[in-house]
């Protein structure tokens, strides 16, 4: 039973919107944190958002603060980020992660669970 899969990957062009879903199971995600992070090719992982259990938390990274969303839904067991006015920049394989019983936090390090990774590629 694979914990976490992403969807909601693809192309799009610059300054389009694309939504990404996580669909959770295996875990009290309820009282996991839950993040996303991206990687590009031939750079680090990157932390993008978190969001804490019930939503009260939440942190952004700087390159995409103001045109990202987190949210989640704990009677689906599932957290989303909606993207807007994407950039060639954006371009990466997007990550979910989970931290059973931790919290809001932009460390990779803390997440103990991670999804396969959907595909993100922004045509200039």
């Amino acid at each position: 039973q694979v914990p976490l899969v992403e969807s909601g990957g693809g192309l799009v062009q610059a300054g389009g919107s694309l939504t990404l879903s996580c669909a959770a199971s295996g875990f009290t995600f309820s009282r996991s944190a839950m993040a996303w992070f991206r990687q590009a090719p031939g750079k680090e992982r990157e932390f993008v958002a978190t969001i804490s259990w019930g939503g009260g938390t939440i942190y952004y990274g700087d390159s995409v603060k103001g045109r990202f969303t987190i949210s989640r839904d704990n009677t689906r067991d599932t957290v989303s980020l909606q993207m807007n006015s994407l950039k060639s920049e954006d371009t990466a394989v997007y990550y979910c992660a989970a931290a059973e019983f931790g919290g809001a936090l932009r460390n990779d390090e803390q997440y103990n669970y991670w999804g396969q990774g959907t595909q993100v590629t922004v045509s200039a």
